[in-house]
């Protein structure tokens, strides 16, 4: 497994893949990588040639107030994560690699970016857009694997591609879920031992909420308001939001009449976690 730091090293090694006729498969990451990331590894290893994992904590994602500089950073440990799976590549650029001085140039999806988190993280998405533009650009890959616990990243993904025309599939990936039920993220890390046992009170949320539509509740508010009963039971939690969309538009719908997206975004202490699930109607 080779590990590139630079855009030139990235490049030369693609285009000798290429000149072999092999394909390409990206998993964009901020790192302290988990089994999550290891599930999209090793979707693109069954359909790809080559896998390349990027390694970097985008600065530009992060507002003012948010995590950047304590993000958990641990390289030796996504390298190991990485050749444990048989990825190819890890490219891990410093930010000096990836925005020079003069850097400005941005990459907007708007709409769909103005809903859940999007709301809440102005410029987020921006950001988010902006660094995976490039590392298409920088991979060229042929498909690109992000997971569905961050949904609405994958929906916003998804649009950009569309929108602009970029020749890749875009491979969305099933939440990855610890034994009790808590989907798996990096940002799990930050939690005490008392935060992590009251951080289950999201998948308590869900689990309510899919008994609740299988009894045939269709009414957003009425299971809105039980999952945030739920919640609002655990102390040491405070609800961001919790939001039915469209699967589609990812715009508030009041009644469920077709596939729609349940999520929520719930800090436990401080630390902020997302999950969701996808309802579809019965046939």
């Amino acid at each position: 497994m080779q590990v590139f730091n630079t855009v030139a090293d990235v490049r030369n090694q693609i285009k000798e893949w290429r000149k072999q006729g092999l394909t390409v498969g990206l998993v964009p990451t901020m790192g302290y990588l988990h089994e999550g990331h290891q599930s999209l590894m090793a979707q693109a290893k069954q359909q790809n040639d080559k896998v390349i994992v990027s390694v970097f904590v985008n600065p530009i994602q992060f507002g003012p107030n948010e995590d950047l500089a304590n993000y958990p950073r641990d390289l030796d440990r996504d390298i190991l994560a990485c050749q444990n799976m048989g990825v190819d590549m890890i490219f891990c650029p410093p930010a000096s690699e990836m925005y020079d001085p003069h850097f400005s140039s941005f990459v907007d999806v708007t709409g769909i970016t103005e809903q859940l988190c999007g709301k809440r993280r102005p410029g987020h998405f921006k950001g988010v857009c902006t660094v995976v533009t490039k590392l298409f650009n920088i991979t060229q890959p042929d498909r690109a694997y992000f997971g569905q616990k961050d949904a609405q990243q994958l929906a916003v993904i998804k649009q950009m591609v569309n929108d602009l025309n970029i020749p890749i599939v875009i491979v969305g990936c099933p939440i990855i879920r610890e034994a009790d039920g808590l989907a798996k993220s990096s940002r799990n890390s930050y939690l005490s031992t008392q935060e992590r046992n009251a951080a289950l009170c999201l998948y308590q949320a869900i689990t309510l909420a899919k008994s609740l539509l299988q009894q045939g509740e269709r009414q957003s508010d009425k299971l809105i308001n039980a999952m945030k009963t739920v919640i609002e039971q655990q102390p040491l939690a405070r609800i961001d939001y919790i939001e039915i969309t469209d699967f589609n538009t990812l715009k508030s719908v009041k009644h469920i009449e077709q596939s729609v997206l349940i999520a929520l975004a719930v800090f436990i202490g401080n630390t902020r976690l997302i999950d969701n699930f996808v309802f579809t109607l019965p046939e």
